[in-house]
């Protein structure tokens, strides 16, 4: 074969391999939308406790795998035990008062009524004249007496225990009570949800306070978080496929769909904007976060997929 026949062949074929990759490079871009800004994103929880005190046990360490409910740490509880025990005592105590004069009060209604009962019958009996008036008025004087013990009894009911104010003051004694008993129970601290355990700032013996940061839980939950540009999201809805690639292990796709698009662009939803109505604007095209989900089920045990770590999702969108 001569050259001039062989440079022939050879620009055909490189004519038509130009040609197949023009047409993969137009059905790859028309159908397929894709992008290198892009991570994994995980719920991250900052766990702290809700009441103050010495760490008393640590029941964690570092990276590792928690449960839903799992005990993470103790507080010492030895002033909140106190604090309940007293408050259980001061709710008990009013109880206790708010009962006896109550029991009180039906004992003297009972005595008043038999007193009442006793004076109508020594009445009918002197009018008959069959009882002298120094009966009737000692019925007379036993019924005043009951009576006014009623009266100091309803009294001490109004002013102790059975009035609003008394009844608000037994709630709000209740309500301390059901408060000291959270705090003790807040010593206790649990883990919110399965994760595991990262930035661990914790020890045993260690003070700490409410709201302080004792360490991160990162979520079993993950997602990709992909920046697309704007002229790229036009054809993109919820639903379409996903092939995602994760630069930690490059020869597998993993599968997943478009969850969501978020309804402002990146810099939009940043700590500080953009102010677009300058003098000196110049357009920059702009990002858009789109949320990404797996569909598939990962292994942890084969693939260690955590937060931040960098992918490049490709999505169908024809």
């Amino acid at each position: 074969m001569d050259k001039k026949k062989l440079k022939k062949i050879i620009l055909i074929i490189f004519i038509v391999v130009l040609i197949i990759a023009g047409i993969a490079f137009y059905i790859n871009s028309t159908h397929y939308q894709s992008t290198d800004d892009a991570y994994i994103e995980s719920d991250l929880i900052q766990i702290a406790p809700r009441v103050s005190g010495q760490i008393e046990e640590i029941y964690i360490k570092d990276n590792q795998r928690i449960k839903e409910g799992d005990l993470i740490a103790k507080i010492d509880d030895s002033d909140y035990k106190v604090k309940y025990e007293q408050a259980q005592a001061n709710y008990e105590k009013a109880l206790y008062s708010q009962k006896v004069a109550k029991a009180r009060l039906d004992a003297i209604n009972s005595e008043i009524k038999s007193a009442e009962k006793d004076l109508k019958r020594y009445k009918n009996l002197y009018q008959a004249g069959a009882v002298s008036q120094q009966v009737l008025d000692s019925a007379q004087t036993k019924y005043d007496n009951t009576k006014a013990k009623l009266l100091a009894a309803e009294e001490d009911i109004l002013s102790s225990s059975n009035n609003k104010v008394a009844d608000a003051n037994l709630k709000a004694l209740k309500a301390l009570r059901d408060q000291a008993e959270l705090y003790l129970k807040y010593t206790e601290i649990v883990a919110p949800n399965d994760g595991t355990v990262t930035n661990k700032n914790v020890d045993k013996g260690k003070y700490v306070q409410v709201g302080q940061p004792l360490f991160t839980l990162v979520s079993d939950n993950i997602w990709v978080e992909a920046n697309y540009k704007e002229n790229q999201v036009g054809a993109m809805k919820p639903g379409q496929p996903v092939e995602i690639k994760i630069d930690a292990y490059p020869k597998k796709k993993f599968k997943g769909k478009i969850d969501s698009i978020q309804r402002a662009s990146g810099a939009k939803s940043s700590l500080f904007p953009p102010e677009n109505a300058v003098g000196s604007f110049v357009k920059i095209v702009q990002r858009i976060p789109v949320k990404i989900i797996f569909t598939e089920d990962i292994d942890t045990d084969e693939y260690n997929i955590v937060a931040g770590m960098s992918v490049e999702p490709r999505v169908k969108i024809k």
